[in-house]
């Protein structure tokens, strides 16, 4: 891993966010960081750090990395108040907790820190800042946001919320305390317990007893998002232990530290939003750890942006499209003016960002739009045709065109308004040998164009042009003269003998 510039944090802004981004994540199954993986086309890690800066309103951040280091920063980017603290060996949150903060060192003991997993990439901004206002009014060390499991119980993986019950281990009333979180308790360790096993919690001075089949059933879920007050997280940081199933040290075991430290310590439940945030808020807590369930949040995103679309626009499949965020907000502006947009999307289509769509598109079926795509006035796009260009390239169709299927398009290219490319044909720009092809051309079935100029109004077909120019002529009957059949001069013509010569000689 190469060298780390030093950066500071902005004491002007009261808030740090702290990003875990340095785990493997055995169970997803892949060489690719957890963190790395795409929900709609963006990385968990990117979406969780957007989310974060604009919901606490300040940029300062702590990116914690581990596995493929180099690969979280680059996507991450490189900004004056952007932190990367490297944990060369994983060993828990509390652990990468104390790594990232001893990396904090120009800021007043008053500052907030809230933690974020990477891979909440559902996360949205108007949580974190209702989380942050709850916490800072708040007079507690610690809050931790919390969230309600509403699968089965054996499948609940998540640390469990332990709240002080009505009476302690003697049958005493805990008054106050009632209802105070005591601490967290993880799912490993509540499955190596023994059905008898009790789980003492010493909270007060009084004990409580918990059995296994108490903490089984408590739906209460820690959700790896926690407020901490910088000075306090300092100080009691090296108190941590590994005294666990994992042999990990916890960020959750703050909550006890704190607790028995004398310091109060609070959670706030992401249920109390939902009617004033007006949408699913537990979504925001949900992270992955597997396969299935990445592609589960992929398709809450995909329903929730399929809401946003579905009286704008036609969408064949509102399972099976991918339309990126930045083409919907392109989209729904589009809609704002007042004007039908009549556009329609095929099942399985993908559109990526950059990509500039226009009123009355149709894209039909496992079309693959990606990168600097411009698209003029009603062009149909048919069945499996991809248009793709590299960084700094350009594609743009004119007005009126038709792609049909299955066609492959890519690079530096300028299509004019109404041109016809029929099935089976490719068309290649570089940056050095862009191609242009003019209004109202018919290009038809097999042929390849690399590098070339087209004048207006031509019809190509069953030819390959490599850096051609071609001009628009006209026959004896005073017609546009068809180009057909131009091909390259043949290399290697003697490798080839036809099957027939060939088993005569053998005979």
């Amino acid at each position: 891993m190469g060298k780390m510039k030093i950066k500071k944090l902005n004491p002007k802004f009261k808030s740090v966010a702290i990003i875990l981004a340095g785990g493997k994540g055995k169970r997803i199954k892949s060489e690719i960081p957890k963190v790395l993986h795409s929900l709609w086309g963006i990385p968990s890690v990117v979406r969780v750090c957007d989310a974060a800066e604009k919901g606490l309103g300040s940029p300062n951040r702590v990116v914690v990395v581990g596995m493929k280091a180099q690969e979280v920063m680059n996507l991450v980017g490189s900004q004056p108040t952007t932190i990367f603290a490297y944990q060369k060996i994983q060993k828990g949150t509390g652990h990468a907790l104390q790594v990232a903060v001893s990396k904090i060192k120009n800021m007043p003991d008053a500052t907030n820190v809230y933690v974020f997993p990477g891979d909440t990439g559902l996360l949205d901004p108007l949580v974190v800042k209702k989380f942050k206002s709850e916490f800072e009014k708040s007079s507690s060390a610690a809050m931790m946001l919390t969230g309600q499991y509403e699968g089965p119980i054996e499948l609940n993986m998540y640390g469990r919320i332990v709240r002080i019950p009505s009476v302690d281990g003697r049958g005493e009333r805990s008054g106050g305390d009632y209802l105070k979180v005591a601490e967290i308790v993880q799912a490993k360790d509540v499955l190596k317990m023994q059905n008898s096993d009790v789980h003492k919690v010493v909270y007060n001075k009084k004990i409580y007893n918990f059995t296994k089949q108490q903490l089984r059933e408590t739906r209460e879920f820690d959700s790896g998002f926690f407020a901490f007050r910088l000075g306090l997280l300092k100080k009691y940081l090296r108190a941590l232990r590994s005294n666990n199933v994992q042999h990990e040290l916890y960020m959750t075991d703050m909550v006890k530290i704190l607790n028995d430290s004398g310091y109060k310590v609070e959670s706030y439940s992401i249920k109390n939003d939902s009617k004033d945030l007006g949408y699913q808020p537990g979504y925001s807590l949900l992270g992955f750890n597997s396969r299935s369930e990445l592609k589960k949040m992929e398709s809450i995103l995909r329903a929730k942006y399929f809401e946003l679309l579905k009286d704008v626009l036609a969408i064949d499949n509102e399972e099976d499209f991918f339309i990126d965020s930045e083409v919907i907000k392109q989209i729904l502006r589009l809609d704002r003016t007042g004007l039908p947009v009549d556009i329609t999307i095929g099942e399985g289509c993908s559109i990526s960002k950059n990509v500039k769509i226009n009123r009355g598109v149709t894209i039909g079926k496992r079309a693959v739009l990606d990168g600097n795509v411009i698209i003029g006035k009603r062009v149909k796009i048919g069945e499996n045709v991809q248009l793709s260009t590299y960084p700094g390239q350009k594609l743009i169709i004119g007005d009126d065109t038709k792609i049909l299927n299955s066609n492959i398009i890519k690079g530096n290219v300028k299509i004019g308004k109404n041109v016809e490319v029929e099935t089976g044909v490719i068309i290649t720009g570089s940056n050095e040998y862009p191609v242009v092809i003019g209004d109202n051309c018919i290009l038809k079935g097999t042929t390849y164009i690399f590098g070339s100029i087209i004048e207006p109004g031509n019809w190509v077909q069953h030819s390959v042009l490599v850096k051609k120019y071609v001009q628009r002529l006209r026959n004896k009957s005073k017609e546009a003269q068809k180009v057909r059949y131009i091909l390259p001069h043949p290399e290697g013509r003697d490798s080839i003998v036809s099957i027939t010569q060939r088993n005569n000689k053998k005979s």
